[in-house]
């Protein structure tokens, strides 16, 4: 069922569901109580759904293009293999939320907090994470595609073996990061601190970025 170019409610959305799977397009869903709602396989296009609750909201499988959704709660939904596309979601909350094999791509999620999520097969493409909180995610032997975590908070996270396809580390918390093996000759590592080149012990860069960490340093070599 077609639903396009309405401002809906919960209530809309409920009656929505009860004639089958909806494909909502260009609606304004923003600040409506979504919580729990079964809405899997839903798709959403070009919609807005601003400051929206999802809490605990069945989403699996669902498809998300062209949304813009500053501070949309999705804590503890299921999002299972859900497909974000050129989605705005600065300042959304993914906290307990379960993410498994789920895509985002070209998304973004600068402000978002990710805190606990379930997140095994996550697939971040093209995405803006500055400032996010990424803390103890494992982006082991990942391939991560032009990836922005500047300001981010990666405390504890493992790129153990995961290659960086361009993107940035610039005045990320990397506190207990893990590094070994990674490759990191595409990234920009901006803003490391002494207390920070030591998690990449085993890491690979280029003779250049080797160059930047010893200026960054304040280091001079003769």
């Amino acid at each position: 069922m077609q639903i396009a170019g309405q401002t809906l409610t919960r209530a809309d959305v409920e009656a929505a569901l009860a004639h089958g799977t909806p494909a909502f397009q260009d609606c304004d869903l923003d600040g409506a109580d979504l919580s729990r709602l079964d809405l899997r396989g839903a798709s959403f296009t070009g919609c807005s759904i601003a400051e929206t609750s999802f809490y605990a909201a069945t989403l699996a499988h669902t498809s998300w293009r062209r949304c813009r959704g500053r501070q949309a709660d999705f804590e503890a939904a299921d999002l299972t293999d859900a497909q974000f596309h050129s989605c705005d979601l600065n300042n959304s909350s993914w906290r307990r939320t379960r993410l498994a094999s789920a895509t985002l791509k070209s998304c973004k999620l600068t402000g978002a907090s990710f805190e606990e999520a379930a997140h095994l097969g996550l697939t971040f493409d093209e995405c803006l994470l500055i400032g996010a909180d990424l803390r103890r995610m494992s982006f082991r032997k990942a391939k991560l595609p032009q990836l922005d975590f500047s300001d981010a908070d990666l405390a504890a996270c493992d790129f153990r073996d995961a290659v960086f396809e361009g993107g940035s580390l610039r005045n990320a918390n990397l506190k207990q990061a893990r590094f070994d093996n990674a490759d990191l000759r595409e990234a920009d590592l901006g803003g490391l601190t002494l207390a920070d080149v030591k998690l990449f012990q085993g890491a690979w860069i280029t003779p250049r970025q080797a160059a930047e960490l010893v200026s960054e340093l304040g280091l001079r070599v003769a």
